[in-house]
């Protein structure tokens, strides 16, 4: 079977959701499905401002268009390159021997799925829905857009066409997946929900006297609070700057790793309020995850309540194999309590308790035995349930069934590589 995998990110951008589909996509390559993918040029990443047209890289077909770079920094920049790449990848994608048997199409950008749909229209080509994101209801949450807007109301519209003619939805977490059923009651029977995961291999236990960028930082040197990720819209970083605040003088080193619209507001709480615990550090390579995801004694995981449901942290599968104890900042109805709880890795905190998060931290700091074991059955409860290996098989379940469903003549019979070499 031909799989196209249409997603705007994938390295060498270092955004979280093409990181995790070039894991995906070379690990299905390995299990008789030939994959392409269609991406765009990298908007962040950290040596490299353009990658090559095309290429195959450990079995998997990669074609990028060359009009997705502008301003990634800027919301209004991101949409415009969003946009384009979707209208570039209608164009590229109108051959029909380059589409192959079945789509898997995610919501990055998050109007993404409406170009399968097209593609569906024309082709009758079949396929998947993956959202990471649900929006329009993020927006909407985080007061970026209001429910009266005429945009909300043509998305919502678009989402339901695009879900309707889908052959399943998958979805990253429980909550999610109760969000959209109540949104759409009928198409209950096609929510797939399949978590993410991590490089269980690359990332493993490390003391922090074995890691070198524990040692480089000081980290070994005291009790670290890590949070290594996007610092975004999206995340209760608040509560996070407030127990910082609170342990100031507990000998306590807070690490922040990465970027994000929270990041300067962040920076500045930490000038304002003459914090000397906090270091800031930029986005690390992959090869640098191994050693910077274990340079610390407690991991962050956030989100804000409100849009619980509507968006997952990747980096808390990357916390679990890293078997460090984990601390996660969320509503009471997040489906990471569940989690945390079944595994004993770690406490669920209220949003807002800064508080409760300082005396955890505390807590940990005089018993560093218990933070330990926290850790390791963390990453037993990883090894379990969500190596790259047990959520593969769950997409090659999901992908088989919908195989299945599809009349026999309407599959490409032929296991040619895609003949069309001309740079998008």
């Amino acid at each position: 079977m031909k799989l196209t995998i249409l997603n705007q990110f994938y390295p060498p951008d270092y955004a979280a959701t093409g990181q995790l589909l070039e894991e995906l996509s070379i690990e299905l390559s390995k299990k008789e499905l030939d994959v392409q993918i269609f991406a765009g040029q990298p908007g962040y990443a950290f040596d490299q401002d353009l990658a090559p047209a095309q290429e195959v890289c450990q079995g998997v077909l990669i074609r990028r268009t060359r009009t997705s770079r502008l301003w990634p920094q800027r919301l209004r920049g991101r949409a415009i390159a969003g946009i384009l790449y979707c209208l570039r990848a209608i164009v590229k994608l109108r051959l029909k021997r380059r589409l192959g048997d079945l789509i898997l199409v995610t919501t990055e950008p998050p109007y993404l799925m409406v170009v399968a749909y097209i593609l569906h229209l024309l082709y009758k080509k079949p396929y998947i829905c993956l959202i990471y994101d649900l929006y329009p209801d993020v927006a909407v949450k985080l007061g970026v857009a209001k429910e009266k807007d005429a945009i909300v109301k043509l998305w919502r519209w678009l989402n339901h066409l695009t879900w309707q003619k889908a052959e399943a939805i998958i979805v990253l977490s429980e909550s999610m997946a109760k969000v959209v059923a109540d949104k759409e009651p009928a198409l209950a029977g096609k929510i797939e929900v399949v978590h993410n995961w991590a490089d269980g291999v690359l990332i493993q236990p490390r003391a922090k006297t074995d890691n070198w960028f524990a040692q480089r930082h000081g980290l070994d040197q005291t009790f670290t609070v890590l949070y290594s990720g996007n610092m975004g819209r999206c995340h209760d970083l608040e509560t996070v700057m407030a127990a910082a605040r609170l342990l100031n003088q507990k000998a306590v080193r807070f690490v922040f790793i990465g970027a994000g619209a929270k990041a300067p507001i962040c920076r500045d709480f930490v000038q304002r309020h003459q914090l000397t615990n906090c270091l800031f550090l930029p986005f690390q390579p992959k090869q640098v995850l191994p050693f910077s995801l274990t340079a610390c004694d407690l991991s962050l995981v956030s989100i804000l309540p409100q849009v619980e449901g509507l968006v997952v942290p990747s980096k808390f599968y990357g916390c679990l194999a890293a078997g460090t104890a984990i601390a996660a900042i969320c509503a009471s109805h997040s489906y990471l309590r569940g989690i945390i709880a079944e595994a004993q890795c770690g406490a669920a905190i209220d949003n807002g308790d800064g508080e409760g998060l300082a005396q955890f931290i505390l807590e940990l700091k005089n018993d560093p035995q218990q933070a330990t074991a926290m850790g390791h059955r963390g990453r037993r409860y990883f090894e379990e349930n969500f190596t790259l290996d047990t959520i593969v098989n769950q997409y090659r379940s999901v992908i088989a069934k919908v195989s299945d469903q599809q009349p026999a003549q309407s599959r490409t019979k032929k296991s040619h590589c895609y003949p069309d070499s001309q740079p998008l």
